[in-house]
């Protein structure tokens, strides 16, 4: 952790989310649309589906949206044939990212990831180049000040995995995937906040970016976060404070 605040890149994670909010409902009814015809219509025993009902909920989406986005997915509605595909790559100074794509059209969607990289000083990499560095799983972050003992004790009894605390005491908790909705519902019920919450690719080892390379790789995630068919941008590059 040498080298930057976790808490400012969380922050900065959020600046990022939030600055994408305009986008963010049209990639969540396509989430809904693709989770429904995986496993169903019913949140309560299609646990892909109860994650995004989730995301949708904590975005304010009407209700009204959502089951049109559910029925579709059941239905196999045409024009809702998404394909999910991942790419990975490197970024500056070797940074690694994981773009995931849901697209109608793979041709277009590989094409303007690969200009993304390119453009910003990086390179898309082989199928499973850089996937291995990355653990899959459910993720809570807290703000310092929370209540350590008592999200670990709530948290752990829900079933996750780990509760970490960083020197700044930003409280972190780990969990497998299958387990975010069980962790989740338990963390609401014992009236605690995270300021993160969602199932993620988390980076096992960081590298920390200063000067032109974090300049150069905050526009490459920027510009790939604005391509229509990109879900989700995971990165182990992190920023030092004054630039996060």
């Amino acid at each position: 952790m040498a080298g930057h605040s976790k808490w400012a890149n969380i922050q900065h994670r959020k600046g990022r989310q939030d600055a994408k909010r305009g986008k963010l409902w049209t990639k969540i009814i396509r989430e809904l649309t693709v989770a429904a015809r995986a496993g169903g219509g019913d949140p309560d025993a299609n646990p892909r589906l109860r994650l995004v009902w989730d995301k949708a909920m904590s975005a304010n989406m009407p209700k009204d949206n959502v089951q049109r986005a559910i029925a579709r997915g059941v239905g196999g509605a045409d024009g809702d044939n998404y394909d999910e595909i991942r790419y990975e790559g490197y970024g500056p100074n070797g940074a690694a990212v994981i773009v995931d794509c849901m697209t109608d059209n793979r041709t277009r969607t590989v094409a303007d990831v690969r200009h993304a990289f390119t453009k910003n000083g990086g390179n898309m990499g082989q199928e499973g180049s850089v996937a291995f560095t990355f653990q899959h799983c459910g993720q809570f972050l807290f703000a310092p000040g929370t209540s350590e003992d008592k999200v670990m004790e709530v948290a752990l009894e829900a079933g996750a995995d780990d509760v970490i605390t960083d020197d700044e005491g930003v409280i972190e908790v780990i969990c497998q995937p299958m387990q975010f909705s069980t962790v989740q519902a338990a963390i609401r019920a014992a009236g605690l906040t995270p300021e993160m919450a969602d199932v993620i690719m988390k980076p096992q080892v960081e590298i920390t970016l200063i000067g032109d390379d974090s300049v150069r790789m905050q526009k490459l995630l920027d510009t790939l976060e604005s391509l229509d068919d990109v879900q989700e941008v995971y990165t182990n590059a992190v920023f030092p404070d004054s630039e996060g």
